[in-house]
């Protein structure tokens, strides 16, 4: 019988396969929406994680204007009781990381049942933190809030499991990711600078003047890569004007920022070690920096955060997010301007951006590849899954290649469409298309209909579509629309 079970859905899988890539082949993006529906819907693609029925209804009753606005000032919008409710029951630890650190560092003195005690109780921590930020970008009210912490979490990216340390720090990080999201990018690079998950990922938490009273042990040599990263990927841009030396002379500038180990009441966990910190003067970009102890990172980021390069470099990653893979020279030169105007004001460059030529032209419109994570999220938003299974999505998401929190290098994921579409991801996404449509995410299991599907997209699709969708089977209806490609692009 599971054999039997198991043959028809492989079966269906590749009758859905073959269909939707007949779809791919003949669709040429034409439909025939009035041109109110189709922005909605190309807006609604690139500022939520899914489109779903509310959001249509509310961007019609309110128009895209006031939506934006809303959008770009979450507070003015109550997360739902049903969402606190849920995050509530997600297993957060409340007992503070460096806490948590003191207990789980040693092992060598563990008994083997400890040691198993020890690999359960992270692997819950860890599990409570993906299962809290999937639910948020499915639930949350504040879609656009959610797309920018997507975006500044591979921009400013963590490896969970590097170490101890990203493990216990992991939460409390994207929180702070998302506490600074939409405000402004000098306040979000000192936010993530002095945090303990980046301080562990890039080691700066070792980094230590080699000569200085507290350089001994793991802490007795200075440590480039967080300097290096910080120029290269969070600011300036591989090409943004820093040589060797610049890298050298940040990493003096940083030396002593470190973690709390103990708990004592720092904020998010930073502590300052002035004994292992580089007292000499530096020059950093041209600029002299005085020997100022802690005061010397804060004017390093000053000058980095507002550098024309750094300019440049976030409003073409952003124009590269929101628009196309290979952005408008246009829209990027704008974008900086505006940046460098507003002093880095990120509600000010996205208003810029979502209201720009380039973003509502036509051209781009359903262009952009959906990443695996942005196709499952989609999927469960437009499926109106209530009540998701999470832990299945969570393998959903890592069988196609992108764990939450698990890109290695600092680089974070890509968001291009060469980086993830293939004969084979195509039909791993079709598989998972059937599987949702099948009702495998939902508690208790339950197909999702194709009438529902068909209201909310339907509009939307290409003639040719909606004619395979109409001609096919009843059962096959719903598996088809979840792997269509107005579902796999934004």
């Amino acid at each position: 019988m599971k054999l039997l079970s198991f043959s028809r859905s492989i079966y269906l899988c590749l009758c859905i396969f073959i269909l939707v890539l007949g779809i791919f082949l003949f669709n040429a993006s034409q439909n025939k929406s009035t041109a109110t529906e189709i922005e909605i819907f190309h807006l609604l693609n690139r500022t939520t994680l899914g489109i779903t029925q509310s959001d249509i209804e509310q961007v019609k009753s309110q128009g895209a204007r006031k939506y934006i606005k809303a959008q770009l000032n979450p507070e003015s919008t109550p997360e739902s009781d049903e969402l606190l409710e849920k995050l509530a029951k997600i297993d957060h630890s409340v007992v503070d990381p460096a806490i948590l650190y003191q207990k789980y560092r040693q092992t060598k003195s563990l008994s083997n049942l400890e040691k198993k005690q020890r690999r359960e109780k992270l692997r819950q921590l860890t599990q409570a933190a993906v299962q809290a930020h999937l639910l948020r970008a499915i639930a949350s009210r504040h879609q656009l809030q959610e797309v920018m912490v997507n975006f500044w979490l591979n921009h400013f990216n963590v490896f969970i499991d590097k170490n101890l340390g990203t493990k216990l720090w992991m939460d409390d990080y994207e929180q702070t990711i998302r506490q600074y999201a939409l405000t402004n990018f000098r306040d979000l690079l000192g936010a993530t600078a002095h945090h303990p998950a980046m301080l562990f990922y890039l080691d700066n938490w070792q980094s230590s003047d080699p000569n200085s009273p507290g350089a001994r042990g793991k802490f007795k040599g200075l440590n480039e890569n967080y300097a290096r990263e910080l120029m290269e990927l969070h600011t300036l841009g591989v090409n943004g004007g820093y040589n060797q030396a610049d890298v050298v002379n940040l990493a003096r500038i940083l030396t002593g920022w470190g973690v709390d180990l103990k708990g004592q009441n720092s904020e998010h966990g930073f502590k300052f070690y002035p004994n292992r910190h580089d007292y000499q003067a530096k020059v950093f970009l041209g600029n002299s920096i005085p020997a100022s102890g802690l005061e010397e990172g804060e004017i390093a980021l000053d000058l980095l955060a507002f550098h024309p390069s750094t300019a440049k470099h976030l409003s073409y990653k952003l124009a590269q997010y929101f628009v196309a893979d290979e952005p408008p020279p246009s829209l990027v030169k704008n974008l900086a301007k505006t940046f460098l105007a507003s002093q880095g004001d990120i509600k000010t460059v996205l208003k810029t951006l979502l209201a720009s030529p380039e973003f509502n032209a036509k051209e781009h419109y359903g262009k952009q590849f959906k990443t695996p994570y942005e196709y499952v999220v989609a999927l469960i938003r437009t499926s109106q899954i209530t009540k998701p299974n999470l832990s299945v999505a969570i393998r959903m998401i890592k069988r196609l290649g992108m764990p939450i929190y698990g890109s290695k290098t600092p680089d974070g994921y890509s968001h291009s469409q060469n980086s993830w579409l293939s004969p084979e991801a195509m039909l791993q996404r079709v598989s998972l298309a059937t599987m949702i449509a099948q009702g495998v995410l939902s508690r208790p299991r339950q197909p999702v209909e194709a009438r529902q599907l068909k209201k909310t997209l339907e509009p939307y699709f290409s003639a040719h579509s909606r004619q395979i969708i109409e001609t096919s089977r009843a059962n096959l209806r719903s598996a088809l629309i979840l792997g269509s490609p107005e579902m796999m692009y934004r």
